[in-house]
């Protein structure tokens, strides 16, 4: 498989035909890797979502894609890094499929119609962070894990796995520069540039904590550290992807 223009923008793109995960083969050479090292297949045999939710699917039908960062925003400001990815693939993802709705399930699942193309995981690693995206690229209608999910080939396209890598670094990078150099997600401009990814707010949903409890109400804005805010009752919930198990458009 050949990725020149994924290759132009990473510090240093590994393809390799075969990965069990390509989040923890990254943050394993994590030590000898400079920020924006990449690690990409089209066959991930055990992948892991959030929640430890396995995501595996057939040879060839999705692309598995990691990053190492290094160059990272202040503590307070790290929760936007997964929102942040999610809205470089809905951007790369959209590239490619001009005719459909794509944007973001909050805080990171990308849908296009309303039906999951592709999730992502960010997770820390000893003063940097590996964030994985899995794409549902070539997967058939059968092949497709849930009947809430779609691909590419369900709906008809054939993805450019080098230009959507390309595109989804190249969207990721500038945001976190952008955080970086200003600040805060605001003075980036990433709060206004991730809410008008966010198919979440302005819709009625129910979340689903850790301890049980269902919250139902309204996705409204983010909060300047990039937790949900739902409105129920009156009164404003600032809910963290940490505090999440499901978060459904109702």
């Amino acid at each position: 498989m050949d990725f020149p223009l994924a290759d132009a923008v990473a510090s240093r793109l590994v393809v390799v035909e075969e990965s069990p995960s390509t989040n923890a083969q990254l943050r394993e050479q994590r030590a000898d890797a400079a920020h924006l090292t990449v690690l990409l297949t089209t066959h991930q045999t055990a992948g892991r979502g959030r929640l430890d939710r396995t995501w595996t699917t057939p040879a060839g039908s999705a692309l598995a894609i990691s990053v190492l960062l290094r160059d990272l925003p202040k503590a307070e400001s790290l929760g936007w890094i997964p929102l942040a990815a999610g809205m470089a693939m809905a951007d790369a993802v959209a590239t490619q499929l001009p005719d459909h709705e794509v944007g973001v399930k909050w805080p990171n699942d990308v849908l296009v119609d309303g039906r999951k193309i592709c999730g992502i995981l960010a997770e820390g690693a000893d003063g940097a962070v590996v964030v994985g995206a899995g794409v549902n690229t070539a997967m058939t209608a059968d092949q497709l894990p849930v009947e809430t999910a779609t691909s590419f080939a369900v709906l008809g396209a054939v993805a450019d796995l080098d230009r959507l890598a390309r595109d989804f670094l190249v969207g990721l990078d500038q945001a976190l520069v952008n955080l970086v150099a200003a600040g805060d997600a605001d003075a980036a401009g990433l709060r206004v540039a991730v809410e008008a990814r966010c198919l979440s707010l302005g819709r009625p949903v129910e979340v689903s904590l850790p301890d049980g409890a269902v919250l139902q109400g309204t996705a409204v804005g983010l909060e300047a550290d990039g937790r949900l805010i739902v409105e129920t009752g009156g009164q404003r919930h600032p809910i963290a992807a940490g505090d999440v198990v499901h978060a459904r458009l109702v």
